[in-house]
């Protein structure tokens, strides 16, 4: 019995089943984030590159002269966003607290905290367009580890937002893009003025800002700023709003 015993088994492989007593078990399913699987952690860390200086930094315009923000007020208003882990300038009207949660983009990075204000009603018939200081928290890091790949996030989230936030095809002027540090921890800046078209819509361009924040979690923060080409006057937020990020 031993010998016919061997001789089917050697039969079934040598006849092209290499696996004669069954398939090979299904590999378990990837349950990393989507981020922790765009942007594996390095096998060996290098050495983190000083925070760049762009060769042409931006230069936006200033707060109005005599505005609240110009003038300094003695009790500054923030956003609080506790599940992203960072807070930074409340501003004054026309600027609103932000009362929904927008999934956006492929990444679909939940924003539930910041304010905005409508630049163009029902542009389209139905939609707002909106001027925006969105901040969320997103998955990048793998199991329960309090780090990530920060340049590879940031810029992948930065990519994702202007591919799919705003009409196609679209023409990019890049302003920074660098590894900083917000409020004292480190941080990826993006900073991009997108230039496009759609019908009905009068703003065919938009100063927009990403910043990517390591918080210490697994988690990072992200905010996301926008200024409609329609509105210039309020691009000096841009660079005021991400100045003012601290932790919590």
């Amino acid at each position: 019995m031993l010998v016919i015993g061997l001789v089917v088994v050697l039969a079934m492989t040598l006849g092209g089943n290499p696996r004669p007593f069954g398939e090979d078990f299904a590999a378990p399913p990837d349950l990393r984030p989507p981020l922790a699987r765009m942007c594996p952690l390095p096998a060996t860390p290098g050495p983190v590159p000083a925070p760049s200086v762009p060769a042409d930094p931006p230069v936006l315009p200033s707060p109005p002269a005599g505005s609240a923000t110009a003038s300094a007020p003695a009790v500054e208003r923030r956003t609080v966003d506790e599940e992203a882990g960072i807070s930074y300038t409340e501003y004054p009207a026309p600027w609103q607290p932000w009362e929904t949660v927008w999934n956006a983009g492929t990444l679909e990075v939940p924003y539930r905290m910041g304010q905005h204000f409508v630049t163009e009603p029902a542009y389209d018939g139905f939609s707002d367009y909106h001027a925006s200081i969105l901040s969320a928290a997103v998955p990048a890091a793998e199991n329960d580890a309090l780090t990530f790949n920060l340049e590879c996030v940031g810029r992948r989230v930065a990519a994702d937002v202007r591919a799919e936030y705003y009409p196609q095809p679209s023409r990019m002027e890049l302003l920074r893009d660098e590894r900083t540090t917000l409020g004292g921890r480190p941080a990826w800046v993006t900073v991009f003025r997108l230039h496009f078209s759609r019908p009905g819509l009068r703003a065919t361009d938009e100063l927009a800002a990403v910043a990517c924040v390591d918080v210490g979690r697994a988690t990072a923060a992200i905010l996301y700023i926008s200024v409609p080409g329609t509105h210039r006057q309020w691009d000096w937020i841009v660079e005021d709003a991400l100045a003012s990020v601290r932790p919590v």
